[in-house]
């Protein structure tokens, strides 16, 4: 790895070769329909990637937005629980390994193991994990396995699942969570595209899990019942920024140089095991700034652990430093900010 490059830079030189001797027309219509199983509502039984040209265009388009999105809430596991870190890691339905590069640059010495049912995603997973000169990439385990009821997950210290949930029926998913409550001896992360299906398949997971005995480290501020989940205009999502380089402009156009991918997750832990704090509120809307003054939006947890959704206003004449951290804020940060973190 070129140490002047950060890891999300060194994940899009990889993959600059992987539409080598892929015709445009036929990359941008795998992506087309990629795009489009992404944003529908019918569960398949059948791995969405079914050949080198979807894996490709998924690889160009999607694996930069799912590492972005993963990277945020490991960003929000690590704050809960600076101490802690996996020896070992399972992703499941991992593809190209988006979330393994993630999980890399978070910690750095894991072991990782990727499952996913496509075999041409795990191949070019391994293409790019050896072109990308990091050890721990390159030391990742690529195992084909059927992602479904039917799964067993070795135990590991952290699993991750990533846009994963959205690709099985409501039963498969509910047996799949409790396997990876099961399977985690630390942590478990679950992300899915911050729609509102997306965030109540997220809901639905984050249910099972503190019903299994783990405990919310992220990005609630505790366990109890989420306070959007009875709205049904509302859901909770976040937002990470996503460069686009010239292969991902190629493949589908666009002419900002960044986008932004909206996602759901939670993290939850084994307390017994990851002495997690959470954050004693979440910013869950992007922060309105006006002269001297910034709203912020927060999901806080009252002294008996109910969570609630409220606004806090933060003045430059009446909190000064704060107002300063208030300026810096963004959606899906801690407020108020870790020490030090001003």
């Amino acid at each position: 790895m070129n140490d002047s490059l950060s890891l999300p830079d060194v994940l899009r030189a990889a993959l600059a070769g992987s539409l080598d001797g892929l015709p445009p027309k036929q990359a941008t219509q795998a992506v087309d329909r990629l795009i489009a199983n992404y944003r529908g509502t019918t569960p398949t039984d059948a791995p969405v990637l079914r050949d080198r040209s979807d894996v490709a265009a998924y690889a160009a388009y999607r694996m930069p937005a799912t590492f972005e999105a993963v990277r945020s809430a490991l960003g929000a596991l690590r704050e809960a629980a600076p101490q802690w870190a996996p020896a070992t890691h399972v992703d499941v339905g991992g593809g190209t390994g988006a979330a393994s590069w993630a999980v890399s640059e978070a910690w750095g010495t894991q072991a990782s193991t990727v499952l996913d049912w496509a075999e041409p995603a795990l191949e070019l997973g391994r293409e790019l994990a050896r072109a990308s000169g990091v050890p721990a990439l390159a030391d990742v385990a690529w195992q084909r396995s059927r992602i479904g009821a039917a799964l067993q997950i070795e135990s590991s210290d952290l699993v991750t699942v990533s846009y994963v949930l959205k690709e099985l029926t409501e039963g498969d998913r509910d047996v799949l969570v409790d396997e990876v409550a099961k399977a985690a001896r630390g942590a478990v992360v679950l992300v899915e595209p911050g729609t509102p299906d997306g965030y109540r398949r997220i809901l639905a997971a984050r249910e099972r899990l503190v019903a299994a005995g783990l405990r919310i480290a992220a990005p609630c501020p505790d366990s109890g019942t989420c306070p959007v989940a009875g709205d049904p205009t509302d859901w909770c999502h976040f937002s990470a920024r996503v460069s686009r380089s010239s292969l991902h402009r190629k493949v589908k156009g666009g002419s900002l140089p960044y986008e932004d991918e909206k996602f759901a997750y939670v993290v939850a832990v084994r307390p017994e095991v990851v002495d997690a704090v959470p954050a004693g509120a979440r910013v869950v809307r992007r922060p309105q700034i006006r002269k001297g003054l910034v709203m912020l939006e927060l999901c806080r947890a009252d002294d008996d652990g109910r969570l609630s959704l409220g606004g806090e206003n933060v003045s430059k004449k009446r909190h000064g430093e704060l107002y300063r951290a208030a300026r810096d804020a963004d959606w899906g940060d801690a407020w108020p900010p870790p020490s030090g973190a001003e």
